[in-house]
């Protein structure tokens, strides 16, 4: 196993409050192996990504739980050691390539900063000569036209797309065993999320990288991953194979979210989910899906449903099956 994270809770505390986000996660990932993550904005997906790397905000915490990686706890390693797996084995693409990118620095002097940091790890000392042919070689990679223009430019000066491809070479140069990518589409039209997704899809094969992919396109998750986790208010709800999970959903949440998904072929609009996410200030005892699931028992209200093996790929969260 080469990523997994068991009972993790992670909260955010603020002047007055403390948000209780993360409620008890598990995940795991096996080496080459492409996992999915879905669920509704909010549910705490990007917090999840986040932790793997501890890169939480200064009022985010993690308050137990394990996160193994590569048979390291990640909790518990000194800083040197994080930053060396940073810089040389995990990479992640965040959602806002605006917000991840420098504005003040060209594109070029982002990447040497990259490039250098990693070469010097690996005991070299490259020229500007090597670093400018390197960068030319990562956004060539990613499929950027005139990869030279780009070197020269500003963030701003980019469409979102090609800010977006940045991001992704970025991400890849750290990447050498897994690729967190957190929405990487947020913001992109439909024919530039495509290509986006499926540019993520073929890189991550050739390179042979383990990879986490958090999306709200759900057929992208279901063509480019191997199993899927659900995730809503902080709490799985479900995980299974991909092909499984969207074919032969089990718990309500996972129904009801896969059932709201448009299709071509759909009659009408679908009603989506009814209610709202709740408080994360004082969230509900038991399920968090309770409030709004059309199958809630008394017991949903006060007992968290512990995980239950359907079978050897297949794990739910939910009173109905217990």
């Amino acid at each position: 196993m080469l990523l997994e994270l068991t009972n993790l809770h992670v909260h955010y505390k603020s002047y007055w409050y403390v948000f209780k986000v993360l409620n008890g996660v598990w995940l795991r990932v096996r080496r080459g192996e492409r996992v999915g993550v879905i669920g509704e904005s909010g549910s705490g997906k990007t917090t999840l990504l986040k932790s793997i790397l501890k890169i939480l905000p200064l009022n985010g915490m993690i308050i137990r739980g394990e996160i193994k990686y590569d048979g390291k706890d990640i909790l518990n390693l000194g800083e040197s050691k994080l930053a060396e797996i940073r810089r040389r084995e995990v990479g992640m693409i965040f959602q806002d390539p605006m917000a991840a990118l420098n504005p003040v620095f060209k594109v070029k002097d982002q990447l040497y900063d990259i490039l250098k940091y990693k070469m010097i790890s690996e005991g070299r000392n490259p020229s500007k000569q090597e670093l400018y042919d390197e960068a030319l070689k990562m956004l060539t990679d990613v499929k950027l036209p005139d990869p030279e223009r780009v070197l020269n430019s500003y963030p701003f000066q980019l469409s979102g797309g090609m800010r977006q491809r940045v991001m992704i070479a970025m991400a890849l140069t750290s990447a050498e065993k897994l690729l967190l990518a957190d929405e990487p589409t947020t913001n992109l039209d439909v024919t530039i999320q495509d290509q986006i997704l499926k540019l993520i899809h073929n890189l991550v094969i050739q390179k042979n990288l383990s990879a986490i992919l958090v999306s709200h396109a759900l057929g992208m998750v279901y063509q480019m991953t191997d199993r899927a986790y659900v995730l809503y208010a902080g709490d799985i709800m479900e995980e299974a194979s991909t092909k499984e999970l969207f074919e032969k959903p089990k718990h309500p949440y996972t129904q009801i979210l896969i059932s709201s998904a448009p299709r071509l072929s759909s009659k009408g609009i679908s009603e989506g989910i009814k209610g709202k996410l709740p408080d994360y200030r004082n969230p509900p005892a038991g399920c968090r899906f309770a409030p709004r699931c059309p199958y809630s028992m008394s017991k949903c209200n006060t007992i968290k449903p512990e995980p239950i093996e359907l079978n050897k790929e297949h794990i739910t969260c939910c009173h109905l099956y217990g």
